[in-house]
């Protein structure tokens, strides 16, 4: 099996692949205080809870967007006898990447554009719903274009409850109207259709000024909220991400 792990600011996912299948998936908190043994100590617990033997882990492969859990993430790794393989600068990705300093974009990004590209076989934007909004741009070429990055919606919403004094903490839900009977439902009308109008509102943007046809696809752990509300995404895939890491380490485990 093939360990994949996306480390993010938020969350640490494990994905464990058999061949192209993804078997199983764990969330867990990214905490940076955390050392790599007592990450080994979750991750043996969470493969014993789905009957998994460490030794069933023949390869791995890490993108973290937190500098400080790399390491602790690559001795995880080392922990069952592997050797990660880190998403960064020399990687074979497959796809050129146009910016002006490739070095920016973040593993993640990286995974994401390479699955889109592989899903949609054309031009695509992939939409990742994340501590940040992530949007990004792949040509019918397959080349990483660009993208955008925007406050992703918890942090919106923390920013809202942290400064309005007289407002409560709210659930991020979708409101059963537009218009707001109570202040619950019109902080959550505010928070999700205002997110909507954000994501359309950019994805519009990125369509006209592209000048080419994009499939956009929307993966992260919001996307289910927000997607079906939207008049611009396409489709939704959970485990973007993971499929992305998987097609990397294919493409260099030699």
């Amino acid at each position: 099996m093939l360990l994949a792990i996306d480390v993010g600011n938020t969350n640490i996912v494990y994905g464990l692949f058999d061949g192209e299948h993804l078997v199983h998936q764990f969330r867990v908190e990214s905490a940076r205080g955390r050392t790599a043994d007592e990450y080994a100590v979750q991750l043996r617990a969470l493969l014993d809870m789905r009957g998994v033997a460490p030794g069933a882990v023949k390869a791995a492969i890490v993108a973290c967007v937190v500098p400080s859990l790399t390491e602790p993430m690559v001795r995880l790794v080392e922990s069952i006898g592997r050797e990660a393989l880190v998403v960064g600068p020399g990687i074979r990705t497959g796809m050129a990447i146009l910016i002006e300093n490739p070095r920016e974009v973040g593993a993640d990004r990286i995974a994401d554009a390479v699955a889109g590209f592989d899903k949609a076989q054309g031009g695509v934007i992939v939409v990742d719903f994340g501590t940040s909004t992530n949007f990004d741009v792949v040509t019918p070429k397959g080349e990483y274009l660009g993208g955008v990055l925007a406050p992703g919606l918890q942090i919106s919403a923390d920013a809202l409850f942290a400064r309005a004094a007289k407002l409560p903490r709210v659930e991020i839900a979708k409101p059963l109207k537009v218009v707001g009977k109570n202040t619950v439902h019109a902080m959550q009308s505010g928070i999700v259709y205002g997110y909507v109008g954000l994501v359309d509102g950019l994805v519009e943007r990125l369509l006209a000024e592209l000048g080419f046809s994009c499939t956009v696809i929307a993966t992260g752990g919001l996307a289910p909220l927000i997607a079906p509300l939207s008049k611009t995404i396409g489709e939704v895939d959970d485990h973007l991400t993971l499929t992305g890491l998987r097609i990397l380490y294919e493409r260099n485990r030699a």
